[in-house]
């Protein structure tokens, strides 16, 4: 059975016999108005199941108008993720190291997926995305906000056969392959040590995407890696209003992209740069990463649990690391152990 096949087949919570919310959202994502007995119609419910229906919808950040006469109709519709559509922009190599593609409507987190899959003696080559997130996580166990087809939730499992060392500067890897794309198509994207995808606007930078790599294996045999990108596709006000830090989105910045056209580019560059990862390193990837490193030569706090160092951001090294400037002496820091601010 072809990915494609299987992306259309697996879809959590999506029964052809039961009608889901998921199910409603797609019927709506047209943007037209749908009465409620042809929407019943469509799914083999009632009028009153179809009602049901409609007011979970604000939960998921989504709202609806109603007109007399003419039905309902979602505002600001999202494009439902596609996977047949997702397989069909993918060139020949990449269809080909794509072993599975799970379109989730709606899962715990992405990376628990796929985690959950070599679990299981798979996961090598699979890629998990979601409509929404109940327990989507960041880097230092920091939760990521969700509203249904509001985010790209995309998880990718990779095997490296060289051990955890091989792993260093990975996740720097991949923040600069989803530069490349972003830039691609007009954002003027930078990145923040180690793993945010940050955009300046109007009210300063914002952030419109992270990065989460968890790593499960030996430091010298054979390991597991999920590669985890969340990325701001449309916010409701009220979603805004609750994230706690300058955030941006997708349609705020190129309303045109096309979800299912970026997350196709995006398994096609993870497929390439995943397999040239474990001969090179991060070396092939390090001079394009701190030419987007926002705050390169710029000054910054570093936080340490209660500690608080100043400095001068440079670069990045061979091995992922940030260099700073303390003091006049240059200081390196690893991913895990510490948080990055920049100080005006």
């Amino acid at each position: 059975m072809s990915a494609a096949t299987q992306a259309d087949k697996r879809i959590s919570g999506y029964e052809r016999n039961a009608m889901s919310v998921s199910d409603l959202i797609r019927l709506m994502s047209d943007g037209a108005f749908h009465s409620g007995e042809a929407l019943g119609r469509e799914v083999g419910v009632s009028r009153t199941a179809i009602w049901k229906q409609l007011r979970k919808l604000e939960g998921l950040g989504l709202s609806v108008e109603t007109a007399r006469g003419c039905g309902y109709r979602l505002l600001n519709p999202p494009e439902p993720l596609r996977g047949a559509d997702i397989v069909a922009n993918l060139s020949r190599p990449a269809r080909q190291c794509l072993k599975h593609l799970f379109v989730e409507d709606s899962t715990g987190s992405t990376n628990t997926f796929v985690l959950e899959r070599f679990a299981q003696g798979a996961g090598h080559g699979e890629v998990c995305l979601a409509e929404w997130q109940s327990a989507g996580r960041g880097r230092r166990g920091r939760s990521f906000y969700s509203e249904w087809g509001g985010n790209i939730h995309f998880s990718i499992g990779w095997q490296f056969e060289s051990g955890v060392g091989a792993l260093e500067g990975l996740s720097l890897a991949v923040g600069v392959i989803m530069a490349d794309l972003l830039s691609e198509r007009g954002i003027d994207i930078q990145l923040k040590w180690p793993n945010d995808l940050l955009v300046s606007t109007a009210s300063g930078m914002s952030k419109l995407g992270g990065i989460l790599v968890e790593v499960r294996g030996d430091t010298s045999g054979p390991c597991q890696v999920v590669i985890g990108i969340g990325v701001n596709v449309r916010l409701s006000e009220k979603g805004r209003a609750g994230i706690e830090q300058s955030v941006t989105t997708l349609s705020d910045l190129a309303p045109d992209i096309s979800r299912n056209a970026l997350v196709s580019a995006m398994i096609e560059a993870h497929m390439q740069m995943l397999g040239r990862f474990e001969e090179t390193g991060f070396t092939a990837w390090h001079d394009r990463w701190n030419d987007y490193h926002v705050y390169r030569n710029r000054p910054v706090q570093i936080y340490q649990g209660s500690t608080v160092s100043e400095g001068m951001a440079k670069g990045v090294d061979d091995t992922g690391n940030l260099i700073v400037s303390i003091d006049g002496e240059d200081k390196r820091f690893a991913g895990g152990e510490v948080s990055l601010r920049g100080r005006s």
